[in-house]
């Protein structure tokens, strides 16, 4: 019996006019991380599952999809099949003139050294990414005698994630992230709200809201309500207010062990209102005793006075103390973009400092900053506001009917020239009947077809048929170029 076909949970396919409009947002994307200075990389689809693991909460480790079975390539493979891939990748094994190895006097140990170098290269556990930032942590401590600091890059590649699928959520999707490590300037942030505000510009995508925090300031928060040991347990769960409400949150909290009485000094937090300034001076007096925490509120106050200074063209910046985006790696500011007012969407963007993130794979203070843009959930959004372009979908422009091989060779003709000249031209391929090839132009929502004919090849000339309109008129090469074009 056939195999019904289908395709994992969380994953799509994508048909040409979706892959348009995904082409679309990548690009607007890439060309504002370009302009603002930053530079492309691409890092593996899977990583050691220890380079992933503990880099994000238990949460988001839960998530992490692992490759559980590596492949039983070395099961029949002979020993003197890899024999020198193995010594030639073993420290003290050093290879000599005639090509031979110089063989330790201790055959134990050359055994041992053989064993860690299969374990390490082929049978250790593996893991999808969840994430761009960790793998680009890991490539910055490990090119770092390559990079030129600050570096500023940029990725835009798949990362997957083992989640409930729904709206807006799936198992594999893309991020667009940008970058920058070794340099603790505010100015960084400063940029990085800007470039979402340029890019969401350019997508036409208006009313936007960019909501920071800083961590010090939620760091701040548990000191003062005396939960420092349980800041992890604090923050995802206040990170969860927006989805799960003021009660819901509270009852988290006490689950993980914060008292009544440090739940009470957050009420507060609750209910803070007013624009930028205002909910600052509201911290200032909840955090007077916290030393990190009134760092927290001067680092923001640096980035809004700036951006305020500088404006922004569409999008709007929202002091949000409650936002915490779960994730243990952030140290400073904390972003994430919501999509106008009236769309039923998650965040549409993220991201924040992390100071301490290469420290991990043995490079510490080295400081860096980045955002993430959810393609994805951008797509969807711009698709509900009917914002992308009305031609994006345009592809083929005139297909040439087929009449036959001479025929057909002067169309191809034609047709070389014309992809020359950057229009998009087809012939179609089979000598079928006339109905079915206009059909296939329709289906295919082709404006123009081209006729040549015996009458046409006699005279040189080529019959151009508009598929909306049904108007035709016969042009020499140079007219049909023309309207083309």
């Amino acid at each position: 019996m056939a195999q019904k076909p289908s395709i994992p949970k969380g994953t799509r396919d994508f048909n040409a006019v979706e892959v348009a409009k995904r082409s679309y947002i990548m690009n607007i994307i890439k060309e504002q991380f370009e302009l603002y200075g930053f530079q492309p990389i691409e890092t593996p689809s899977f990583e050691n599952s220890e380079t992933l693991m503990g880099k994000y909460g238990d949460e988001g480790d839960r998530l992490i999809f692992k490759i559980l079975n590596s492949g039983d390539f070395l099961k029949n493979v002979p020993f003197d099949e890899i024999e020198d891939e193995l010594l030639e990748n073993l420290e003290g094994f050093d290879k000599k003139d005639d090509d031979k190895y110089s063989y330790s006097d201790n055959i134990d140990e050359l055994k041992k050294a053989m064993r860690k170098y299969v374990r390490d290269t082929y049978l250790t556990e593996k893991a999808l990414r969840y994430d761009l930032t960790v793998p680009f942590a890991r490539y910055v401590v490990q090119h770092q005698n390559e990079i030129e600091f600050p570096f500023k890059r940029y990725q835009i590649q798949p990362v997957w994630r083992a989640d409930r699928p729904q709206k807006g959520r799936f198992r594999e999707f893309y991020q667009c992230d940008a970058d920058v490590v070794g340099s603790t300037s505010l100015f960084q942030e400063v940029e990085f709200v800007q470039l979402y505000d340029a890019v969401f510009t350019a997508l036409d995508l208006k009313g936007v809201t960019i909501k920071i925090n800083n961590r010090k300031i939620l760091s701040g928060i548990a000191e003062v309500i005396g939960a420092q040991d349980k800041l992890i347990d604090f923050t995802v769960a206040l990170d969860k207010l927006d989805k799960i409400g003021e009660e819901k949150v509270k009852e988290e909290m006490r689950s993980k062990g914060i008292s009544e009485e440090g739940i009470s000094k957050l009420q507060p937090l609750f209910s803070l209102e007013g624009d930028f300034g205002t909910q600052v001076e509201s911290l200032k007096s909840i955090l007077n005793t916290s030393e990190v925490g009134l760092k927290g509120i001067e680092e923001l106050e640096f980035i809004d006075a700036a951006i305020s200074k500088l404006g922004l063209k569409t999008a709007n910046l929202q002091l949000d103390v409650t936002l915490a985006r779960g994730l243990n790696y952030y140290t400073g500011a904390i972003f994430e973009v919501a999509a106008p007012q009236g769309v039923k969407m998650g965040s549409i963007g993220g991201g924040g400092r992390y100071d301490d993130l290469t420290s991990i794979f043995g490079k510490p203070d080295t400081s860096g900053v980045g955002i993430s843009f959810g393609l994805d959930r951008i797509y969807l959004v711009l698709e509900e506001l009917n914002l992308f372009p009305k031609t994006i979908a345009d592809a083929t422009k005139v297909l040439f009917i087929n009449f036959g091989d001479k025929e057909a060779m002067a169309c191809l003709q034609a047709v070389t020239q014309l992809r020359q000249n950057g229009v998009k031209a087809e012939l179609y391929p089979d000598n079928a009947k006339m109905k079915k090839q206009m059909t296939h132009a329709n289906r295919r929502n082709i404006p123009y077809v081209v006729l040549v004919g015996e009458e046409e090849l006699n005279s040189n000339t080529y019959t151009l048929k508009n598929m909306k309109t049904g108007e035709q008129q016969k042009l020499k090469f140079e007219e049909l170029l023309s309207v083309l074009q």
